[in-house]
């Protein structure tokens, strides 16, 4: 008896594994040949939705490529460097990398000190290598600012082999953007800005001049949004994983609609070469630095004058407030629109215009992104207690060593 029930119970788990294994294989057969099935999963695509999703071709990105690529250019900005008062030599170059141990700022132009034409021994030519793309018909076009930062000249290489000279408009030291304006021409190809953020997982098309080898794509996607590294301005960057390298700097990162979503600007990495953290300065920092730059060669931001940091649950509970969250203020300067405004070391803003600050770079985001002038009611916590201050913005003053560039007669 003991023998014939092992053998049923053995025929009852092969028959049920063979007809596990022919509903799987009908299931797969069914979605592969559009057939109305009806999955147990709930939330999960029906066949034809399942096509769909599955069927777009996003291996090829060659029609996407070929539709932007002439718009995106090799930078070249040559600088004649000589011998500091200290005795360094002032052609040597950034890192360009940041090392995930340093507080460097990271950037990836590539520089050559190699001297081209010999120059006297004290002296010689330093070239950095970037990229750089056109906005508009007429030739103005968008680089980073370390590309072109103290260029005694800057040459852009178009698609097609064409060298032009390239003026330098203006550089914003905060967003590391420079604009440039390229004359001969009033037919250049130019790019459309993406209208928001992408969102993370999506892909993205990253163009350049890597190492000085000309055009050239990869491939990859948003790994994350609003990154705030604190090593560089308190912008909201674009995480990407597509393989970035020296020579990128300035070159723009596309969307599949073939719209730009943000401009290369840094990487992270212990070695020096791509390991897949590059950063991007969102499209729409772009948009509202640019037209500033146009107009005066410099972009001007609201400032509040004070060194923030989060609320962690130790400093809430060191405090004794219920929330973690706002803006703690670690320091300020004394003749800052925040102190005039009575605001205080170990104050906690918790509020802009009634509207609540989650954390340090809601702050800033909110400061910067209002002109100098704007005046702003902070909700403020001091010693457990809720309290108002009213604060006319000044202007942010010019980050030490940056490069200042006249605007164009207009």
């Amino acid at each position: 008896m003991a023998k014939k029930f092992l053998a049923t119970g053995a025929g009852r788990i092969l028959a049920v594994s063979l007809l596990s294994a022919l509903a799987l294989g009908a299931a797969a057969w069914a979605v592969a040949t559009h057939a109305a099935i009806s999955l147990a999963w709930p939330g999960w695509p029906k066949p034809a939705e399942l096509h769909k999703i599955v069927s777009r071709d996003v291996a090829n990105f060659a029609d996407v490529v070929d539709a932007v690529k002439p718009t995106v250019f090799a930078v070249e900005s040559r600088v004649a460097a000589g011998e500091a008062a200290d005795g360094r030599d002032d052609g040597d170059a950034d890192a360009d990398v940041a090392q995930p141990s340093k507080k460097s700022q990271p950037r990836f132009a590539e520089p050559d000190d190699t001297p081209d034409t010999p120059h006297p021994p004290s002296r010689h030519l330093m070239v950095s290598r970037g990229s750089g793309f056109f906005i508009s018909r007429d030739g103005y076009a968008v680089t980073n600012g370390h590309v072109v930062e103290n260029a005694d000249s800057t040459q852009i290489l178009t698609d097609d082999q064409t060298t032009y000279p390239a003026k330098v408009v203006g550089i914003d030291p905060v967003s590391d953007l420079a604009l440039l304006k390229v004359d001969g021409r009033d037919d250049f190809p130019f790019v459309t800005f993406a209208d928001e953020l992408p969102r993370v997982g999506s892909w993205v098309l990253a163009f350049g001049n890597p190492f000085g080898l000309g055009g050239t794509v990869t491939a990859g996607i948003v790994s994350a949004r609003e990154r705030n590294i604190g090593m560089i301005s308190n912008q909201d960057l674009i995480q990407i994983d597509a393989p970035i390298n020296k020579g990128d700097s300035g070159g723009p990162s596309f969307d599949l609609d073939g719209k730009v979503v943000g401009v290369n600007t840094m990487i992270i990495s212990p070695s020096g070469g791509s390991i897949g953290i590059a950063f991007a300065i969102p499209a729409e920092t772009v948009k509202t630095v640019m037209p500033q730059l146009k107009d005066k060669g410099a972009v001007t931001r609201g400032w509040l004058g004070v060194q923030m940091q989060p609320v962690t649950p130790d400093i809430a509970e060191s405090l004794e407030i219920k929330d973690v969250r706002g803006a703690l203020v670690v320091r300020l300067e004394a003749t800052s629109p925040a102190a005039k405004a009575g605001i205080a070391a170990g104050d906690v803003i918790t509020s802009v215009d009634d509207e609540p600050i989650k954390q340090a770079s809601d702050l800033a985001r909110k400061v910067t992104k209002s002109a100098p002038g704007t005046q702003l009611r902070l909700g403020v916590l001091r010693h457990g207690e809720q309290k108002t201050a009213s604060v006319t913005l000044g202007a942010m003053p010019i980050p030490r060593n940056a490069s200042t560039i006249t605007p164009p007669a207009r």
